[in-house]
């Protein structure tokens, strides 16, 4: 079997595949670079990213998938699994050696997988919408860290810039160093360098980068909170499926409880 190293990233997935017709290879394993350990007696392939190569496997996929599942294909991409990115592979060998329609054979396991990555995937995206809590910043710019269990940023750039068309905001992930920044206009992927007089690591921005206002609004939102909280209704099991307590931190209403 040969084993396929590839950087992580999309291109890069969609290069192996490629590389694994042009190649006329019969057995292959997708292995991420920086997980990779090599072996004696291993035949290993080193996946350099093709843009061309990419782009045509794209585009076999659009016409062999539905829109929906080219969707599921990507968001299960983003969950950045080992697993799931072998999944993937086999997942486009599966459907570009079947007729149209392969997809929806639910006996096959990489349909399997990646149906249920899709649905982990976007739980994490409905949460990181419920989730996010904003704080205003001195120079007016709303932010907010998070630490997605995905990758979930690119999925939700629409929602956010719909809903906060009138403000600036940044949204930046703690895990994997980038964040989201609205300028009013359009939306830009920024690295840390951006948001380098942030300490990142803390949930709560400094006073001295804090709006005046961004205190008493905080204040007014934990009073609402608590004041809508019936403590003989209160269903603790209930709740913390809800609002899993790793996103506890982010959430104001929160401070101070476990």
């Amino acid at each position: 079997m040969t084993t396929y190293i590839f950087d992580g990233s999309f291109e890069g997935l969609l290069t192996a595949i490629f590389e694994f017709y042009d190649r006329k290879e019969t057995a292959v394993q997708l292995v991420w670079d920086k997980l990779y350990q090599p072996a004696m007696l291993q035949e290993s392939v080193e996946i350099m990213n093709d843009e061309v190569k990419a782009k045509r496997v794209w585009s076999g996929l659009r016409k062999k998938l539905s829109p929906q599942w080219q969707q599921m294909f990507y968001k299960s991409y983003l969950s950045e699994d080992p697993q799931t990115f072998e999944d993937l592979l086999h997942f486009a060998r599966y459907i570009f050696d079947n007729d149209k329609g392969a997809e929806n054979n639910f006996g096959n396991p990489y349909v399997i997988a990646i149906s249920k990555m899709n649905k982990k995937v976007n739980r994490e995206k409905h949460r990181m919408k419920a989730f996010i809590r904003f704080q205003q910043t001195a120079d007016g710019i709303y932010y907010c860290p998070v630490e997605p269990d995905f990758n979930v940023l690119p999925l939700i750039v629409l929602f956010f810039k719909n809903r906060y068309a009138d403000q600036q905001w940044i949204i930046y992930d703690v895990k994997r160093k980038y964040g989201l920044f609205y300028n009013l206009h359009t939306v830009e992927e920024i690295t840390y360098e951006f948001v380098s007089a942030i300490d990142t690591k803390k949930i709560t921005l400094p006073a001295e980068l804090v709006d005046a206002k961004e205190e008493l609004a905080s204040v007014l939102w934990k009073d609402y909170f608590n004041s809508t909280n019936i403590p003989a209704r209160k269903n603790m099991k209930l709740h913390i499926q809800h609002v899993p307590k790793r996103y506890w931190k982010y959430l104001n209403e929160k401070e101070g409880k476990n």
